[in-house]
This record gives structure tokens, sequence and C-alpha cells, in this order.
């Protein structure tokens, strides 16, 4: 066969089509063999004002045994390179995807990694091993009994509503059963949140239904809204065999019918104690129990599920969780064994299928200590103990309004700055806590309100109505409610996809629920327009849970919370309970606003990698300096845009697109009298700014005005007081000439004849604001 080029003069994709797809095509069926497979969608990246995807990973060549299970990764290389020159690719692949062989070539031939036997070897482009001759070698290398190819001939639930399995959920389905079909009875499976553990879970149970290894299956969580969403969503194709247990109406002579039961585990053990899963069940009834979250630990939590799987100790149980820890309340590893398989945060940011996310560390001035003057009152007329209360107190053991008030102003002029419709989540001390601060930011977002009133809503254990709406809060296409108060009832389990703000306003003393907790922003909805999230920190509780691997074990003090102290008395030491501490003796002092009066000190930006390392912590100045100089390179090309924009806001919407709102800054700095013009100048580029006084005075002095005269000049010369006063936005609008002191001069027509009609009040206009700008 003649070749137009060389062979090493020959594309990679050359060397594929003519030499590495004919050696494949000959030895294995067109239908067990993939093309440029997309593994990963590639890292999603905050740079700046920029986000953006990454290249996904793509293998060049995978080998099935069958639909569920890929066997082989080849990767091609063009000719100038040799043989085994992408093995190593290969191998990262094979071992991401868990398949058990690894081949590369340059057309000239091919080199193979056995991560059976650990060997290596290298031989003909004619002789690769063909389809029976790898099943065989990777049979007997395995030692696969008789279980173990059942479970791997059953095939996947498919529809046409149903997507495929992402690899690492494959990984999680065919490892759970593999090691089942050996006789493993307790399974522990890490997967972060977001990452479809129930969906996997789901396809366990499927496929092991299918292969009759399992006749009777138990799914085990802790709220309704986990289990509703588990029957309603991923496991709707087994509706006709599902029954959720309901032990006030369930009897034996009924339940016993179904094969798949979803339960809380209240339901199965009592609030009274009362074990109700021995009325209704005999110990071998089930032969399968998934426990969903099992990383829930109070002390109360896990006797109950302790007890059910005793009572069923015969079945085999798989415990589900993102967050496997170790402490005195929580001992997931000594009940179920080390994880068969662990999917962490870090790597589905990695992979770009979960959110990246930035934190903006806000310190009030009372953060570290507020002390209460001699003899202070609270609202009742109590005097307030003389002591130095801290962010370890507030809505704890005292209630600061103004601090409350000052936090919902930051989250609302956060939101207002970017998107008011983005979903929000405000986590608070309390269930009372979490009232306080939805009446707040009722009362500051009361224009969406009053279009909405459930704009803001409080959604809590104890708050039926809050709870009502918590199925169009999750909602991706319900806009309402957009902000929820919470304190523990959001933390975990509820599949807020759509969440892109998680304000924290509480003590968190748990990795587990830390992680929890940035579990509601970590999904993806891309299409909706949601790439990343923030997590906005007002009590310093993100700096303490550095975590190296992002998912790996970690001890925690049963006595530990942020700050050092010790947790509110009666709260869950672990972090992980349900319900808020119970209420102190008598009420909690109340400091009203003109008693403590809270200021907004500092605040960072700080982006993590997917290890959770700190890549960058920054000042909100810093912050809008890098954003600038990413817009604008050099002064001179921020004074052209600034000077060729008609109109001098939309360069104020571009910040606030990036999440920068100059007016709160420039106010923290004492420099309100200062257009953003300057204040800009300032910031990025290092230029001492002028006062809008200033810049009107300088326009004043020079002969600008002299060119008009009578009522032409009276109005610019009220524009200029309007500048110093507001500012160029307010001046380049028409609307201005509605208000005083133009009104007396006329209608807007009338005051526009003056310069010729519209179009040269308008010209007056622009020449008014570049002569404001023009340099001294």
């Amino acid at each position: 066969m003649s070749m137009i080029l060389p062979k090493n003069a020959m594309t990679e994709e050359d060397i594929k089509l003519q030499f590495i797809t004919p050696a494949l095509t000959s030895k294995w069926p067109m239908g067990k063999i993939t093309m440029e497979t997309q593994i990963t969608d590639g890292k999603i990246n905050l740079k700046g004002n920029f986000v953006f995807r990454e290249k996904p990973k793509r293998a060049d060549y995978i080998l099935y045994l069958n639909a569920n299970n890929p066997i082989a990764v080849v990767e091609a290389k063009d000719n100038k390179h040799s043989i085994s020159h992408g093995l190593q690719q290969a191998m990262a692949y094979a071992q991401m995807l868990d398949i058990p062989f690894a081949f590369s070539s340059n057309g000239d031939g091919f080199a193979e990694h056995d991560f059976l036997t650990g060997t290596e070897r290298q031989f003909g482009l004619d002789e690769f091993p063909t389809e029976d001759e790898l099943v065989a070698r990777y049979k007997a290398e395995s030692a696969l009994t008789p279980e173990q190819q059942t479970i791997i001939d059953q095939p996947y639930y498919s529809s046409q509503t149903t997507y495929s399995p992402r690899y690492y959920q494959r990984i999680a389905v065919n490892r759970t059963l593999d090691a089942i079909a050996k006789g493993q009875d307790r399974l522990l499976l890490v997967m972060a949140t977001g990452t479809g553990k129930t969906y996997t879970a789901f396809q366990i149970v499927y496929r092991l239904l299918q292969s009759g290894l399992k006749r009777k299956i138990l799914y085990l969580a802790d709220r309704n809204i986990l289990v509703d969403q588990s029957i309603q969503q991923d496991f709707a194709p087994l509706e006709k065999v599902t029954h959720k247990i309901s032990v006030a109406k369930d009897d034996k002579s009924t339940i016993t019918s179904h094969q798949v039961y979803f339960s809380l585990y209240q339901q199965l053990v009592g609030d009274d104690d009362q074990e109700h899963f021995s009325e209704l069940f005999s110990p071998d009834f089930f032969d399968l129990i998934i426990v969903d979250e099992c990383h829930r630990g109070s002390a109360k939590e896990e006797s109950r599920w302790r007890r059910i799987l005793e009572y069923f100790s015969s079945a085999t149980q798989i415990g589900m969780t993102a967050t496997p820890k170790e402490t005195k309340y929580i001992s997931n590893l000594s009940y179920f064994g080390e994880p068969v398989y662990t999917y962490s945060l870090k790597e589905g940011i990695e992979d770009g299928f979960l959110a990246p996310f930035k934190v903006i560390n806000i310190i009030t001035d009372i953060g570290d200590g507020w002390r209460p003057r001699k003899g202070q009152r609270d609202i009742y007329g109590n005097i307030i103990k003389d002591r130095i209360y801290t962010n370890s107190d507030y809505d704890y053991n005292i209630i600061i309004e103004d601090r409350i008030q000052q936090v919902a102003a930051e989250i609302t002029r956060y939101l207002k700055s970017t998107d008011r419709m983005s979903k929000t989540i405000v986590f608070c001390a309390t269930e009372d806590a979490a009232e306080r601060m939805r009446q707040a930011l009722v009362n500051l977002n009361s224009d969406m309100v009053k279009e909405n009133p459930d704009y803001v809503l409080r959604i809590t254990g104890s708050d039926d109505y809050g709870k009502s709406k918590l199925k169009y809060f999750i909602s991706t296409s319900k806009e309402g409610p957009v902000i929820a108060t919470t304190s523990k009832l959001l933390s975990t389990g509820a599949d807020c996809k759509m969440t892109k703000l998680i304000v924290l306003d509480e003590m968190i003393g748990s990795m587990t629920e830390f992680k929890q907790i940035i579990g509601r922003g970590t999904r993806l909805r891309e299409k909706e327009g949601k790439t990343h999230f923030v997590v906005m920190d007002f009590r310093g509780v993100t700096r303490l849970f550095a975590d190296p691997d992002w998912d790996g074990p970690i001890e925690i003090d049963p006595g530990f919370t942020p700050g050092g102290k010790k947790p509110p008395e009666g709260d869950d030491p672990g972090g992980e309970g349900l319900v808020d501490p119970p209420p102190s003796k008598g009420p909690k002092p109340i400091v009203a606003r003109d008693g403590c009066q809270v200021q907004i000190i500092h605040k960072t930006v700080a982006i993590y990698d997917a290890n959770g390392k700190l890549l960058r912590q920054e000042s909100i100045v810093d912050y809008t300096k890098e954003n600038i100089l990413g817009e604008y390179a050099s002064l001179d090309n921020f004074i052209q845009q600034w000077t060729a924009e008609e109109k001098k806001e939309k360069i104020r919407e571009l910040l606030l697109e990036r999440g920068i709102d100059l007016e709160p800054m420039k106010t923290d700095q004492g420099m309100s009298d200062v257009d953003d013009f300057d204040f800009i100048c300032h910031v990025a580029f290092d230029r001492k700014p002028l006062t809008r006084r200033e810049r009107a005075n300088n326009v004043k002095k020079r002969d600008f005005l002299s060119k008009y005269s009578g009522v032409a000049r009276e109005v610019l010369e009220a524009l200029l007081d309007k500048y110093m006063n507001a500012g160029i936005y307010e001046v380049e609008k028409t609307e201005i000439l509605r208000l005083d002191p133009f009104v007396r001069l006329g209608k807007p027509a009338k005051i526009a004849s003056y310069f010729g009609g519209k179009d040269g009040y308008v010209q007056a206009v622009r020449e008014l604001a570049a002569e404001l700008y023009r340099a001294v």
C-alpha cells in the first residue's frame, strides 16, 4: 500500500486512521470500540474576570467487555514518538476508569500494561489480542466467581430519559456489585455531594434485582424530602415494586409484597424508642439495606440506624455518604469498613462535574469582641452581663440587632450587584435567628417581596409554611422563593441545584457539616447560568477547614468549635444535630440598634483549588484591582474607554457583573466624594484622585462654559452642581431634566431647544463629560 506521506510525517489522526484503527477492528467487533471517548467534562476555572472550562479528558480508544464494563484503553501517538510513549497516559486513564489493560501505539506496534499482573510487553501491529483472548485473560487473572460473572453480564437500567452513568458512577456501581458477589456484607461508598449518590444506588438496586442476587431491599434515610426525592426521581423506574413505609398504616399482611422499601429511621424507631421494625418484619426479611447519608451522627441518630442494622444483621448493608468521618459521634469506618470506592469533592471539581467556588470573608468591628457599657441594659430593661462577647455568642447567647441588619444589608448589596434572582441559603445560628434574618432581608428587599411575597422565606424544621415551599426553592424552574434562611434543615440532603450564594452566619464545629453545607452549592447547571458559587462567611469559619485532600479522614475534637470555644449549651458537638439547642433560661438579651452599632471593616476574597488549598486570598480592593487590570490593560486604555463610552454607567454595570460594587468600597475608604472614574484610577493605577467638587470647579475655571449663554449656560451650571452631589451617571440621564432645578426652566423639550434640539443637548452633555475628565 503506497502512502501519500511517509509514516514519520503523518499526524496522530493519520496514524490512527491508517494503522491503529485497522489493527483493532481486525480483532474486535466495531460495536465494542469507542473512539475519542469523553471521560470528564473539563474543569471549570475561575480566573479573575473569566469563568472558562478546560478541555475535557478523552481516551483515543476504549474497548468493552460489555456495555457495563470497559476492559482496555488505547492511546495513540504520531510516529515521531516511540511505541510506548503514550503508555503512561493510557495507564493514567485506565486507573482513572478502573480498567485492567492499557495500551499505546505509534503505528509500528503496541505496548501493553497489565494491571492484574503488573507486567508490560510490546508486540507487533498485527498481534493485538482478539476479544476472546483478552476476555479470557481477564477472567483467568481475576479469578471470577459465577456470581461475579452474573453481575458483570447484568446491564444498567437505560431509557430515553435516563442518562448513562458517568465513569465514577460506573466504577462505584461495579465495585459495589463485585464486592457483594464476592460475599462482602458491609460496604461503604463515599461520593461527594452533587455527584449522584442516589442515582448510583438506584443502578446498584436495579442490577441486583435483575440478576436475582437480591430480592428485598430497604433504603433508609432520615428526612422525608430525601425519601420522596429518591422515590420520585432516581427510583421512578421501579415505582411498581416500591413502597414507602408508614408505621401508622402498614401491617404485616399488606407490607411484604413489595421489593424496594423506603423508610425514615424515625419511622422504624419511634421517638418513644419503640422498635416498630420488629413489629413489621422478621430479622431475615431484607437481604440488602442501603443507609443514605450515613455520616449523620448525633448519638441519638446513630443509635437509631445501628439498632435497625443490627436487627437485620443477615442483610448485606451499604452505607452511602459524602463525608466519612471518625469521631466520638460518627464511626462509619468501624461499622462499614474501608470504602469500596471514594469520589471526592476535589475530583468532582477537577473533572468539571462539580461547581468551583470562592469565599468572601466579611469581618465586622465586633467579630473579635464587644463589651457592653457599664450598666448597659437590653431592650427588656435588664442589665447586660458585663463580659466580652464574640462571634461565638451572637445569636446564641446575645442578640445584636444592628449586626443582623448589617449582615442582611451585605447579602442584599451583593445580590443587587450581581443577580437578585440568585438562589441563596443563609445558615443562621438558630431557628429564631433565621426568623430575625428573614425579617431583615424582607425589609431590605421590599421591592422584590412586593412582587413575590415568598421572595424571602424561613425554611426550618419547625416552620411548616417554609417547609411546604421547599420544593419550590429547590426547583430549577420555579423563580421563588429566592432567599431561604435556615438553621440545620438545608445543611444536607436537600437537592438545591441552583444555589449560587451560601451565607455562613453560624458557628460550625465539624468538617463533616461544613462539607455538607458546601455541598448545597456544588451542583452545576450551566444551561440555567450556574457555573460556580460564592460562600459569604460572617463568622470566620471557612479559614478553619483546611483539608489537604478535601475529603480525607480527620479527627474532630468533640469539644471543638471555631474560635476555640465550646459549642452553645445543648448543641450537638459533632455538628450533625438537626435541631437547635434548647433555649436558655429566660430571654436572651437583645441589644437595640442604638445600643451597639456595627460596621463591616474588612472583606477578603479567597479562591481555592480542587485540592482545597488556598490559591489566593486578597482584600476586596485587591480583587477589584485585579478585575480592572484584567479588563483594562493600562491607565491610558481605561481613560480611552471611559471617554469613548457614551453612557459611563455601562462601565459600572460591567464591574457589577464581576461582583464589584464601588459605592460601599468608597464609603469604607472615606472616598464617597470621589467619582468612580477617580476611584478606579486610584485603586488600579495608583493615580491621585480628585473629588467631584474639584473636577467641577476645574471646569468652571476654564472657558468651557463661555461658549454658552442664557438658559443653556444655566442648565450646564446646574448639571455641574448635580455632578458634584450625585456623580456622572445622574448627569447623563435625560430624566434629570424633570427634576429640580430644571423644571422651573420648562419641559425637557423646551430645555433641549436652547441647545438646538435633543441632539444638541446630548452633544453638550458629552462635551461637558469630556471636559470633566480632561487631564489637568
